[in-house]
């Protein structure tokens, strides 16, 4: 069974979908024919990330303006799903902010507001949808193997770097709110997994690599040698969302280039 045959006509939501791994994913799902609502805070950016799609993908995609981090907001994107498409079999928790600052310098606003979108966003949006999935079958239990939703974690879960302790700290909570949601979801028949990219070619990423010596210092640590792409994030996020994945829950998966299994640094390559 292909890809396409499984997501033909599913209902996807993807939350940080007007760019890369949001959007990679949102295209991704498209090709393969899922309807996807592509969920954003940036209005402006999301709606022209949907105009970008080639029209055949464009008709069964639907942006909706949403902040992770309002329950109000949320139900309205989760309401906006079912409205359009008539259900929602896949959630995809994507949403995320960075705040770079040491860590006796960091204001409690700033680590506030990171953890606000970065956890309770995803947690605001695994258990609105995980409502929604249950509430649609009408034994409440899913039986066909597409009622996932999948938390975006990082590598930064498990490896900390200093300046950016808000973002590490949700990100590490992403991992245990994934086991709960597995456990609490999986007499459901609703599976809950993470993927934890590593350095991957986003705009963030391209910040953080803005000279060579800060190049070199992101690939010294990554064995394959180059950054990743969010098309090879998306092609997990989708694996994980797919039948093929049944007995999977409470996961999460790193893509990360062989970064987690470095203990020292490799050559980099000029």
């Amino acid at each position: 069974m292909t890809t396409a045959t499984v997501f033909a006509g599913k209902s996807v939501i993807i939350t940080g979908a007007s760019q890369g791994i949001g959007f990679a994913c949102a295209k991704m799902f498209l090709e393969d024919g899922a309807k996807v609502i592509l969920a954003d805070i940036d209005e402006a950016k999301g709606t022209k990330s949907v105009e970008s799609l080639p029209q055949a993908l464009r008709k069964n995609a639907v942006f909706v303006k949403t902040d992770v981090s309002s329950a109000t907001s949320v139900k309205a994107m989760v309401d906006a799903a079912v409205t359009n498409f008539g259900r929602i079999d896949v959630m995809v928790s994507n949403a995320g902010i960075i705040h770079k600052a040491s860590f006796l310098d960091l204001e409690e606003k700033d680590f506030d507001r990171v953890l606000s979108v970065n956890l309770k966003g995803v947690f605001l949006c695994g258990q609105t949808a995980a409502k929604a999935m249950i509430a649609q079958n009408e034994t409440g239990i899913i039986k066909d193997g597409l009622g996932a939703i999948i938390n975006m974690s990082s590598v930064n879960a498990v490896l900390a770097i200093p300046d950016i302790a808000p973002y590490i700290v949700s990100k590490g909570g992403i991992n245990q709110l994934t086991k709960v949601m597995a456990i609490s979801l999986a007499p459901y028949g609703l599976r809950t997994n993470a993927v934890g990219p590593g350095s991957i070619n986003t705009d963030m990423l391209k910040v953080a690599m803005a000279d060579e010596a800060a190049r070199r210092t992101v690939l010294s640590r990554t064995p394959m040698g180059r950054p990743g792409e969010p098309e090879e994030i998306a092609a997990v996020v989708k694996f994980l969302a797919s039948p093929a994945a049944s007995y999977i829950t409470g996961q999460t998966i790193y893509a990360d280039g062989g970064r987690m299994g470095l203990n020292y640094v490799v050559p980099v390559k000029n």
